[in-house]
């Protein structure tokens, strides 16, 4: 099932949001490290929150940069899953990052492929920016995903 559709019909619960969540990583159990918290899903869009706590630390006090990474390729991951036609699959293939300064706040990890309907098998760049309170971003990530056309035996 589309993750976006699961997640509109979540989000009119109370609690929807973290339901969502929580489903997501206990499909995927290493996200939960991370404890995300899905603010928006889309086909073409994820938007989630990860919170600053004592589990995404580094030594310096700020979010860790791979906790960062880890979000991103969530968000990616996600928005590829949404968005993505139905005979086509993906496998992330290399992800480029830049630190643009310390993450200091609880961060909001944004994922937009306005293009994603239009996808052809082989690589695709998505560009994932992370933002702290002040709306200013720390860490961007260009995501290179590769993507090809589903077997006949796993389609099903």
């Amino acid at each position: 099932m589309n993750p976006s559709k699961v997640f509109n019909q979540l989000s009119g619960w109370p609690l929807g949001h973290k339901l969502f969540s929580w489903i997501v990583c206990l499909k995927a159990p290493y996200f939960s490290s991370i404890n995300p918290i899905f603010l928006e899903l889309t086909e073409t869009k994820c938007v989630l929150l990860l919170n600053k706590r004592r589990k995404v630390l580094n030594h310096f006090g700020s979010v860790h940069a791979i906790a960062m990474c880890n979000a991103c390729e969530l968000a990616m991951g996600m928005t590829m899953q949404s968005g993505l036609m139905p005979h086509l699959r993906w496998i992330p293939k290399g992800m480029t990052v830049q630190y643009l300064k310390k993450a200091n706040t609880n961060l909001k990890v944004v994922c937009e492929v306005p293009y994603i309907k239009k996808a052809q098998p082989g690589d695709v760049t998505v560009l994932v920016k992370v933002f702290d309170l002040m709306k200013q971003e720390v860490m961007s990530a260009e995501i290179v995903v590769y993507v090809s056309e589903v077997k006949p035996s796993l389609k099903a």
